[in-house]
């Protein structure tokens, strides 16, 4: 299991690198990134891991009907899957084993209600 999640890191990584990148601190504090015209800003807090979907003019993006939300977390050596739950009107909140540490990797994948496939990588600084 463990290394069937790490390939889905690798290759979920691999593919982010190529359509999304860092722009910098959000609107809410958390890391910025720009996929295809929209935006997901990550914002952890304790083990809470919040992501806010807008689009390229910064209004929210619907969360609602979206599948197969999850991050892949690396942190201090250890890899995890959290599930991602959609919250109206513009987020993705999933639970963390532990707060996030610095340097710690997270990527992103998800599929929108219309269809429109999200992968995003982050680090925790």
């Amino acid at each position: 299991m463990l290394k069937r999640i790490t390939a889905l890191a690798i290759m979920l990584d691999l593919a982010s690198t190529v359509s999304a990148h860092e722009l910098a601190k959000g609107p809410n504090g958390g890391r910025l990134v720009d996929v295809a015209g929209h935006h997901i800003e990550m914002v952890a807090k304790g083990t809470e891991l919040v992501l806010i979907l807008t689009d390229a003019a910064d209004r929210p993006l619907s969360s609602a009907g979206t599948k197969a939300a999850r991050a892949i977390v690396q942190d201090a050596g250890k890899t995890a899957a959290v599930a991602l739950s959609p919250v109206e009107p513009n987020k993705l909140v999933g639970t963390l084993a532990q707060p996030l540490g610095t340097g710690a990797r997270i990527v992103i994948s998800a599929t929108l209600a219309d269809g429109h496939a999200l992968q995003a990588r982050f680090t925790n600084n």
